[in-house]
């Protein structure tokens, strides 16, 4: 994961650039390097993921235009080979190398051709114009913001911009920004036509195309892992990464010392697929002390991405601490395409579809902004097979009737597309837990106990009622959201609202994002 930052102005303050620059510096700690433009300032910070040698520094240039990418693409040595052909030459084995050749040969028509999480600007020389863009679900984060001089700025995280523009925004994802509009060149929800497979050639597809997805996300010079929680999700990343590498691959799985829920499901799945297994134990104390850093890191004040932060940011501490690894492949974005616990409650297909829309669309505010920030501030890089694009595409292209909650059993595509020998049944047919949850029902429990020392009921109201934009409703809420402030004060526009479930259904309207809330719990927390 590495760290990207373009001030498009010819006023741009270099010493003022670097001190906001460097607070990202543990996304990229292996090198850094500034350039000047002419017309501004761009920098790029390192981790080494892809071509490890100094020729893969970015940033890239050729012709009078330079570009600063966080990503990765994927199928780039294909295209490298194509451009090969053309004339081009290359330094590195980096593949963010292609991507002004690309631009060179399509311009802006490059963006959805890609097939890549990414975050990148390009400074056009001979037109003197920036270019920036983001991955159609936005896994690679970007944000910007304009200067006092109304000159535009984009940064990795919001961090590096706070006390450069008044207003930070995150840069919408599926879209490039060029001569001052933004534009969409790729809706990953867009469905142009369902698609009619029946049941048993969907789920064939699923598992070839999540298959797929894996495949590309294991292509790296440097060490991966994979985060491990029992569940379905990251448990088939698992078993299918260990299948393709045909060797035993390393995972990590987390929980709270006295009860956890995770732990002894994510042992089974390490033990039957014969992984080089670490468990990570936390307490009370712990979870209490890294909440002020966990929410520095994160950049919101969201409930439940907080709490499903705290076990997540302290795992890629342990991990960054004690292992070699650099890449982490977790099992994000699955519940947004097959459902969650309280889309069980969805009174139809149409509103079941339009729910996923809605999700995937604010997914970079989110999970994805959660799995980014807790992998990147301990130097090491997210990699999210359910993000992967054709993937996806498939996956919102299917009847959302199929999708719904009509076999008993949540996410049933998923799982029967994956009967076999890849996991334990009882693995394949658990019942969601919220990772929050399963870490241990005693964190969040702890951490609503903790925040309740913090205020009075007079001084919960007083305080709450200074917010109006995602105003707290919970002492917990108004804890996170004091932390918030004292990072990235009058931002809180960053994140749209809180998470919670679609309270216009019934059995949704709760006041706690938790699925512990919803009636149909059940086995989750066992």
């Amino acid at each position: 994961m590495c760290s990207i930052m373009t001030w498009c102005s010819d006023k741009a303050d270099m010493e003022c650039f670097m001190e906001c620059f460097k607070r990202t510096e543990s996304r990229g700690p292996d090198d850094m390097r500034v350039i000047e433009t002419g017309n501004g300032i761009m920098g790029f910070q390192r981790l080494s993921i892809m071509g490890l040698t100094s020729a893969g520094m970015q940033p890239f240039s050729r012709k009078n235009r330079w570009v600063v990418c966080n990503g990765e693409i994927y199928g780039f040595r294909r295209i490298r080979e194509e451009l090969l052909k053309k004339g081009y030459t290359f330094e590195s084995g980096s593949d963010c190398e292609i991507l002004l050749p690309l631009y060179e040969e399509y311009g802006t028509e490059m963006f959805a051709m890609l097939d890549a999480e990414y975050a990148l600007v390009i400074y056009d020389g001979e037109t003197g114009s920036y270019v920036a863009a983001r991955d159609p679900i936005g896994i690679r984060p970007l944000y910007y913001g304009y200067d006092d001089n109304g000159d535009i700025l984009f940064a990795s995280e919001a961090k590096d911009l706070v006390g450069l523009a008044e207003k930070i925004m995150p840069f919408p994802p599926g879209y490039y920004y060029m001569d001052g509009e933004f534009i969409c060149y790729r809706d990953i929800t867009e469905v142009k036509e369902v698609c009619t497979d029946d049941l048993e050639t969907a789920c064939r597809k699923i598992r070839e195309k999540l298959t797929a997805g894996i495949e590309k996300r294991l292509d790296a010079d440097a060490p991966l892992g994979f985060l491990l929680s029992g569940g379905l999700d990251s448990s088939l990343v698992c078993a299918v990464s260990a299948k393709l590498l045909k060797k035993p691959i390393r995972t990590f799985a987390i929980g709270m010392d006295k009860d956890a829920i995770d732990l002894k499901y994510a042992k089974e799945v390490a033990d039957y697929i014969g992984s080089e297994h670490t468990e990570v134990i936390i307490t009370r104390e712990q979870v209490i002390s890294a909440l002020d850093e966990v929410i520095k890191a994160l950049g919101t004040f969201d409930i439940t991405t907080i709490r499903a932060s705290m076990g997540m940011y302290l795992i890629c501490k342990a991990i960054h601490e004690t292992t070699d690894v650099r890449v982490l492949l977790t099992g994000e974005i699955s519940d947004e395409l097959f459902g969650y616990k309280y889309t069980d409650f969805a009174p139809s297909p149409e509103a079941f579809q339009a729910e996923s829309v809605k999700r995937i669309h604010e997914l970079h505010m989110y999970d994805v902004l959660r799995a980014d920030r807790c992998i990147s501030v301990h130097s090491m890089e997210a990699r999210v097979p359910f993000g992967d694009l054709d993937f996806a595409s498939y996956v919102m292209s299917l009847d959302p009737a199929m999708k719904m909650n009509v076999y008993n059993k949540g996410k049933y595509l998923l799982r029967h597309a994956f009967e076999g020998d890849y996991l334990p049944y009882d693995i394949l047919m658990r019942e969601k837990a919220a990772f929050s949850d399963a870490v241990g029902h005693s964190m969040v429990d702890d951490l609503k106990e903790y925040a309740e020392t913090l205020y009075t009921e007079e001084e919960f109201r007083k305080k709450a009622s200074r917010y109006e934009h995602a105003a707290p409703f919970t002492k917990e809420s108004l804890m996170y959201r004091e932390i918030f402030e004292k990072y990235y004060p009058g931002q809180s526009q960053m994140i749209t609202d809180f998470w919670m479930p679609n309270k216009e259904w019934e059995g949704c309207d709760v006041d706690d994002p938790s699925a512990r809330v919803l009636a149909n719990y059940g086995a989750s927390g066992v």
